[in-house]
């Protein structure tokens, strides 16, 4: 029993040390490279999912460049970008593709909050330091 707590605390600690809250179920082949001014979410096959999923970005910068590129087929999807003092720079619909700029904000931790409801399709984007 000690061992199974002991494995379990170690798997939160990774998914929590990656930065998100949640976690989207694998069957969707979710990738998410969280690195410092470049993260990139790919999620393929998504079938009615209603989650809010929250990753911690490094961005050096003030501004951000957004390249979406989603396939919504059912539902709704966004993303909201909050700067270091938690404000949001950004919040925009997934369906809606194209390269955006971000409202000015404050260096430093930012948070990527994707919030699905009910959602259906491809999910794809980036957000680089601008």
């Amino acid at each position: 029993m000690g061992k199974r707590v002991c494995l379990l605390a170690t798997c939160l600690m990774l998914v929590l040390g990656c930065g998100g809250g949640n976690v989207l179920d694998p069957k969707f082949q979710p990738q998410v490279a969280n690195n410092p001014d470049n993260f990139q979410f790919q999620a393929t096959g998504v079938t009615n999912v209603t989650q809010t999923l929250t990753y911690n970005w490094q961005n050096s910068g003030a501004a951000a460049s957004i390249n979406q590129a989603c396939s919504v087929s059912g539902g709704s999807a966004a993303i909201h970008l909050r700067d270091a003092t938690n404000a949001i720079v950004y919040s925009k619909d997934l369906k809606a593709n194209g390269t955006f700029t971000n409202n000015p904000g404050t260096a430093g931790t930012w948070k990527i909050e994707v919030v699905l409801s009910g959602v259906s399709g491809t999910l794809n984007f980036r957000a680089q330091k601008n």
